[in-house]
């Protein structure tokens, strides 16, 4: 058995420049859900409307928000008279759904054949009395997830730069639903136990659930959330002031920080992002250390969620995971997974902002350095059939992967799990890490259930045939 030398720090690649993901116009079926009251138009070919089908139908079960604007087949220089198409659907559009803001979902079709719409929207928006936000998530520059980066950098850019006087104590929509229903007596009571601190927003489409526990979690430490990008409703779009500190809930965000610190000259807080309860309790104070604050039983928080996932962490302990990267959340789920135990060899990703992520790539480099694991590759913009090589090597238990490649994989014996999943998952805080263990074990409980039953045999007979 030969020897070989751990590296001493995390060595990154880049393969192919391809993205191996779904389209990023996929963000509208979160993105709709969470912006109440919106309404996104995707503009595109027919292809298009035929993903935003198959992709969303499945999970709709209600008249949706979207819909999709299919361009005919044209040339490049060909006068299409864009305007008046457009008009005519938004018109349609606010008759019947009335939203407080339009998106506009622009896709690669719409810049080879070079629609100007950045240039149409404020015209529009002007006839029509509806605002107009436009977006690109074109699927040959962008990764699955970066079409909400997209969007929410459009966003931030009509960010209200002052609250009138009246509206600025109850803008929030959060801190509305926090003092539901309490006397002005115990919502002034309650204001008392925040710490005095620059005001802070934080930007992430996040399940409403999972922004009332993170907030509250800051409230614990005497933290008063500001404000959320998105907001529930567009018309509740935070205040955002020069001075003002952000701070991102997901890895996919690079644009949205980037247009928060440049154009609205606010201070990101570069910290590890909430997932799992070791990252969930380092967020929490890198931004208490921002702020000068103290913070209080973090440590024995974090101790009382590990105990509590003791049951799922042994199934997973000594394991190896591989991730063949699809949704940009790859590094923190690695970190997570390499603190409950298990291995990691490599780590495939879409797109790597090192500055963006680098408090994240920090802790994941002592994360391996406190468990004694090596420390894993980090492959950008990997290339498939490299990787399935490096898989048929390295006998992972475990692919974390894209709805493509699960199929194949699981019929040449390889367990695998849809990275999709975790996007759609509740998975921020402390409180969620279980759900992340209950979806990364499936597979592995699926499979032991299967020896029980003697399927096991069955499947390997087939998958040798």
């Amino acid at each position: 058995m030969t020897n070989t030398v751990a590296p001493e720090a995390l060595t990154f690649e880049c393969e192919t420049g391809n993205y191996h993901t779904f389209c990023p116009i996929s963000c509208v079926s979160w993105l709709y859900q969470k912006i109440e009251d919106s309404f996104f138009l995707v503009i595109g070919t027919k292809t298009c409307g035929y993903f935003l089908q198959n992709a969303m139908g499945v999970m709709i079960f209600a008249e949706p928000r979207y819909a999709m604007a299919e361009l005919e087949e044209g040339d490049i220089s060909a006068k299409l008279n864009d305007y008046d198409e457009l008009k005519r659907l938004c018109l349609q559009i606010k008759r019947d759904r009335n939203p407080s803001v339009i998106v506009w979902i622009g896709t690669c079709t719409t810049e080879i054949i070079k629609m100007d719409l950045e240039g149409l929207a404020p015209k529009l928006e002007s006839e029509i009395g509806i605002p107009i936000v436009v977006a690109r998530a074109n699927g040959l520059d962008y990764a699955f997830t970066q079409g909400e980066d997209t969007v929410l950098a459009a966003m931030a850019a009509r960010c209200p730069n002052q609250a009138p006087e009246a509206e600025k104590e109850e803008r929030s929509g959060i801190q509305k639903l926090l003092s539901f229903g309490k006397k002005k007596e115990e919502v002034a009571a309650e204001e008392s136990e925040y710490v005095e601190h620059p005001p802070l927003v934080l930007f992430g489409s996040l399940p409403d659930p999972v922004v009332t526990q993170l907030t509250l979690e800051l409230k614990k430490q005497g933290i008063k959330v500001s404000g959320w990008l998105p907001a529930k409703r567009y018309t509740e779009l935070p205040v955002i002031e020069e001075g003002y500190y952000v701070s991102g809930l997901n890895p996919f965000l690079s644009r949205t920080a980037a247009t928060l610190m440049r154009r609205r000259k606010c201070k990101l807080i570069g910290a590890p992002f909430p997932i799992g309860p070791d990252g969930s309790r380092a967020w929490i104070e890198k931004i208490c250390s921002v702020f000068g604050i103290e913070p209080k039983g973090l440590a024995e928080r974090e101790k009382q969620i590990w105990e509590n996932l003791e049951d799922y962490i042994q199934l997973i302990r000594g394991k190896s995971v591989f991730f063949m990267g699809d949704n940009l959340l790859e590094i923190s789920l690695a970190r997570f997974l390499i603190r409950c135990g298990m291995i990691c060899p490599e780590i495939g990703i879409p797109y790597m902002d090192k500055r963006y992520q680098k408090a994240e790539l920090e802790m994941l480099e002592k994360t391996c350095q406190e468990m004694g694991a090596p420390l894993p590759k980090i492959i950008e913009k990997p290339d498939n059939y490299n990787q399935i090589q490096r898989i048929y090597e390295l006998e992972p238990d475990l692919v974390i992967t894209g709805m493509a490649h699960a199929n194949p994989l699981e019929a040449r014996g390889i367990n695998t799990k849809w990275s999709v999943e975790f996007t759609f998952a509740q998975i921020h805080g402390f409180t969620n890490a279980r759900d992340i263990l209950e979806l990364v074990t499936r597979p592995l409980r699926r499979n032991h259930a299967l020896k029980d039953l003697g399927w096991d045999k069955l499947v390997k007979e087939e998958a040798n045939v």
